[in-house]
C-alpha cells in the first residue's frame, strides 16, 4: 500500500532534518575535533569508534536521502542513536564539556525523527507489516488523501 502524501512529505522532511543533523557532526568526527576525542576516549574507543561512528553516521545520510533506502537508514540511525543516548546517560553525561545538552538533545532528535519516518513507512518493512497489522486504519486511504 502506498503512503499517502500527508505520510510522504512529513517522512520527508524528518528525513531530511535527521539527515542535516547526521551529516554535520560528520566533520567534528573526520577532522579530529577535540569534543569528539574527548567523547570517543571517555568511551575507550578513540580513534578508531570515532571514525567508525563517522563513516556508519556518512552511509545513514546516504541511506535517508535515497527513497528506495529510507527505512535501512532510518533504523541504522535508531540503533546508533540508541548507543549515543545510552553513552550520554551511562558515562559522558547529558551535558558534555558545557555544551548545555545540545549533543544530547540532537541524539534524541535524530532518534524520534527515525521512530516516526519508521511508522510512517512501516508498510515498506515486511516484519514490520506484519506486527503492526491492526494499525491498518491509521494508513492513508483513497478517501482520506490522494496518493
Amino acid at each position: 500500500m502506498k503512503n499517502c502524501r500527508t505520510h510522504t512529505i512529513a517522512s520527508w522532511i524528518l528525513q531530511i532534518i535527521a539527515a542535516v543533523i547526521l551529516a554535520q557532526t560528520l566533520f567534528f568526527k573526520f577532522t579530529g575535533a577535540e569534543e569528539s576525542k574527548y567523547i570517543f576516549t571517555t568511551l575507550g574507543v578513540e580513534p578508531w569508534g570515532r571514525v567508525a561512528s563517522g563513516c556508519a553516521e556518512l552511509l545513514a545520510v546516504v541511506l535517508l536521502l535515497v527513497p528506495r533506502t529510507v527505512t535501512l537508514g532510518a533504523l541504522l540511525s535508531l540503533g546508533m542513536m540508541t548507543g549515543a543516548i545510552g553513552s550520554h546517560l551511562t558515562k559522558l553525561g547529558v551535558v558534555v564539556q558545557n555544551d548545555g545538552g545540545l549533543l544530547f538533545g540532537l541524539g534524541v532528535t535524530v532518534f524520534l525523527c527515525s521512530v516516526v519516518i519508521l511508522f510512517l513507512r512501516r508498510q515498506q518493512i515486511p516484519i514490520l507489516g506484519y506486527l503492526f497489522v491492526p494499525l491498518h486504519d491509521l494508513s492513508c486511504d483513497a478517501k482520506a488523501c490522494r496518493h
